[in-house]
């Protein structure tokens, strides 16, 4: 298996969602990583001046919960659904194809960039009408959908703060997500350091659903999924102590 350049400095169980050391509870359910603190606040702050309530519909994940939200899914507990919203018949599907298709929207548990605390899935409570439950779908980000001012909103303004849409497009792994959000100063060195060989193992020792086909195609869901991002545009701001 292929490596990428591993950064000492990073502990690698926060790569894996395994140490929560790193981690601000802006909530009782929701933590970020401490040093993207100030910048999200900044950035909350300015988006209420357009009447948004910037707030974070999913932080930080374990890999425990990540490993949950995996093992619900492959064995049909929990529904799977396509790009365009349908939900996928799972039991037709071989072990592969189900792999393939929780992908789309799915990170393997110590895979997913949500361990890391930088990255987040964003919405505004204040634009969706009384009772509405969010679904995470793109339609709700898209000019017809109830959250279009919000995604409008951060396509313009969330660079300033340091933060880009790592699947702001489908490029053949994961979907489309105009909801997700990523603190590059952070993020990029958290990718640069994430280890194949570590997931391999903890993967391994783990009671993940699906195993055998997963470890035998990492290298394939590393190239298609893990590290297959978009690039950051060159505007995004990359200091890490920038006062606000």
């Amino acid at each position: 298996m292929q490596k990428t350049n591993h950064i000492n400095s990073i502990n690698p169980a926060q790569i894996l969602g395994q140490d929560e050391k790193h981690l601000y509870y802006v909530s009782e359910r929701v933590a970020i990583h401490q040093a993207m603190k100030n910048a999200f606040d900044a950035m909350v702050y300015a988006a209420k001046d357009h009447n948004i309530e910037l707030t974070i519909a999913s932080g930080f994940r374990s890999f425990d919960r990540q490993l949950m939200l995996w093992n619900n899914k492959f064995s049909g507990k929990t529904p799977i659904k396509d790009s365009a919203g349908n939900i996928v018949t799972s039991a037709e599907l071989s072990p592969l194809e189900l792999m393939h298709s929780i992908l789309l929207y799915s990170a393997l548990p110590g895979a997913s960039r949500h361990h890391w605390g930088c990255d987040i899935d964003v919405y505004a409570p204040n634009l969706l009408a009384q009772g509405y439950q969010l679904q995470l779908e793109p339609w709700e980000y898209s000019e017809q959908g109830p959250l279009a001012k919000l995604s409008a909103w951060l396509i313009q303004h969330a660079h300033k703060f340091g933060f880009y849409f790592p699947y702001a497009n489908f490029q053949g792994g994961v979907a489309k997500e105009p909801w997700h959000i990523s603190y590059l100063p952070l993020a990029q060195q958290y990718q640069q350091a994430f280890d194949i060989d570590l997931l391999a193992q903890t993967l391994s020792r783990s009671c993940i659903l699906g195993k055998s086909v997963i470890i035998e195609n990492l290298d394939d869901i590393a190239k298609r999924y893990i590290n297959n991002v978009c690039a950051a545009p060159t505007n995004v701001i990359l200091a890490k102590d920038l006062e606000y």
